[in-house]
């Protein structure tokens, strides 16, 4: 009898051997703070861009305000723990939780609108997110608050993993065919009876809890949080992770999101030059890569046909 083993399961399994590898070298001190901070950058990056896959890449949605969510769960995370002395795993669910409402009220008006109008929309929000929060003295205003650095790497990657985790089992359940039917034809999806507004405002409200769980993790990294952090910029940055991929490719998020990050970071030390080097990247991709790196293809379709064979009454190769 031949049973095979999900690609998807063994890329996770790849996962957590990559994270031992890594948490050995953290715990040796082989690897210095320095990388080991990339690294969570890394997972931070990769969390937004998958989220936003999941409203843009599944369910055709074009949003440009993921940046407010980052803020929502940055602020809210911070305040869970800096002034109400709580636990920061409660502080991060916290945080995930109040952007996913925030989806939830932004979404429901909003999601009946489509292409520029919601990206307008969606932006227009963020905004709104970030303006409130650079007036409340209460988290520090334009000067931003003071966070404790709580953020380690086993933790950014156990977020990572139930993002990806979640994600893909929605993506891969008949809600998740719902989202993609509608991002493929949503005229003919709702004439074939799919509320395409409840799926619209599903995958936008699961979209804006990871990437509130990434602002907590954000928040808590880099100790100190301003509402300047959480321009349009950043939301068109988070976009670009998603673009560059692949449309409809969750691999291809997850490795542009490691490919710009890595650029970024090792570029700061020429901030004249950081920019340009990075637009010609982005630029030399888009030329002769429309589609982005992975297309509308997944990882694990190069080693879906990876096989574990269980043979029962004998080998059937003649053993």
């Amino acid at each position: 009898m031949l049973k095979k083993v999900s690609p998807f399961w063994l890329a996770i399994t790849l996962a957590f051997l990559f994270y031992g590898v890594i948490q050995l070298l953290i715990s040796t001190s082989i690897l210095n703070p320095f990388y080991s901070n990339t690294l969570i950058f890394i997972c931070i990056n990769i969390i937004l861009a998958v989220s936003l896959h999941l409203v843009i890449g599944i369910t055709g949605q074009f949003s440009i305000g993921h940046a407010g969510f980052l803020a929502l769960g940055a602020y809210i995370s911070a305040i869970m723990t800096m002034k109400l002395d709580l636990p920061f795993s409660l502080a991060l669910v916290a945080g995930g939780v109040v952007a996913a409402l925030a989806g939830l009220v932004v979404g429901i008006p909003s999601l009946r609108l489509r292409g520029d109008y919601l990206a307008i929309a969606t932006l227009g929000f963020a905004e709104i997110i970030r303006i409130i929060f650079l007036n409340i003295d209460y988290v520090g205003g334009a000067a931003g608050m003071q966070v404790t650095h709580a953020t380690t790497w086993t933790t950014s990657f156990l977020c990572l993993i139930l993002t990806i985790v979640v994600i893909v089992n929605f993506t891969n359940s008949r809600h998740g065919r719902a989202c993609i039917s509608i991002r493929e034809n949503e005229i003919a999806a709702d004439a074939m009876g799919i509320n395409t507004t409840y799926y619209k405002v599903a995958a936008f409200v699961i979209g804006s809890f990871f990437a509130g769980i990434a602002g907590g993790l954000y928040a808590h990294n880099f100790y100190i949080i301003q509402p300047v952090n959480f321009g349009f910029l950043k939301s068109f940055d988070i976009l670009i992770f998603v673009v560059l991929g692949g449309l409809g490719s969750l691999s291809g998020a997850v490795i542009s999101a490691i490919l710009l990050t890595v650029v970024s970071t090792f570029l700061q030390e020429l901030p004249e030059t950081r920019m340009i080097i990075y637009s010609l990247v982005l630029v030399m991709v888009m030329l002769y890569r429309p589609q982005g790196l992975m297309g509308t293809h997944e990882i694990t379709d190069y080693f879906g046909k990876w096989k574990w064979k269980r043979i029962k009454g004998g080998n059937q190769y003649g053993g």
